[in-house]
């Protein structure tokens, strides 16, 4: 695959995009693909695109996540040793919820080469939607900090799903998973 070429990535996410987005916790959406559709999809991208085991493994957790199927994902994410699979088991016990276990996880990501990807794009949003005070706490310094994130979506978790704040958290974890997405077809 080359690296340059955005086009893998950009058929990846049209692959398994749904029409809304996921929930900040466990809650699955009606609109998302089963385990077993899911399943293949992923399967069929990673033959086409003849993407390696690891990388296919890396995806396969990333689009079950994306899907709702928390427990899969987790299976395959906590056998992956490595930042991105740390990023991911992250976004998982994140979801879950379990916020502690979250921030474990992403103190194994450490500083994630997608990280500066996140804050311009989060910066970016939140400049529309004058989000100043969201983007103070998210973006210290310019820099994005995950565990601010984790904060954020626990105190959003009380809110109603239509809630303005948790609706601009859910775009937020989509500027994330794409950003993160976007790292691993840059090394793949």
């Amino acid at each position: 695959m080359n690296a340059s070429n955005p086009a893998p990535l950009r058929r990846f996410l049209d692959s398994i995009r749904t029409p809304d987005l996921p929930d900040l916790g466990p809650e699955p959406r009606t609109g998302r693909m089963s385990l077993e559709v899911a399943n293949r999809t992923v399967t069929r991208f990673a033959v086409e695109a003849k993407l390696t085991p690891p990388t296919e493994a890396v995806l396969r957790s990333a689009a079950l996540l994306w899907h709702d199927h928390l427990d899969a994902s987790h299976e395959i994410s906590q056998n992956i040793h490595s930042p991105d699979g740390s990023f991911l088991h992250g976004i998982m016990h994140r979801r879950e919820p379990d916020y502690g276990n979250a921030k474990y996880w992403f103190q194994r990501v450490g500083h994630h080469a997608c990280f500066p990807e996140c804050a311009r794009q989060v910066a970016s949003l939140l400049e529309a939607s004058a989000g100043k005070e969201m983007a103070g706490r998210l973006l210290p310094e310019g820099v994005w900090d995950p565990f601010a994130f984790i904060d954020l979506c626990e105190e959003a978790a009380e809110l109603a799903p239509e809630d303005s704040t948790r609706r601009t958290l859910q775009t937020i974890q989509r500027v994330e998973f794409d950003a993160l997405l976007g790292h691993i077809f840059l090394r793949a």
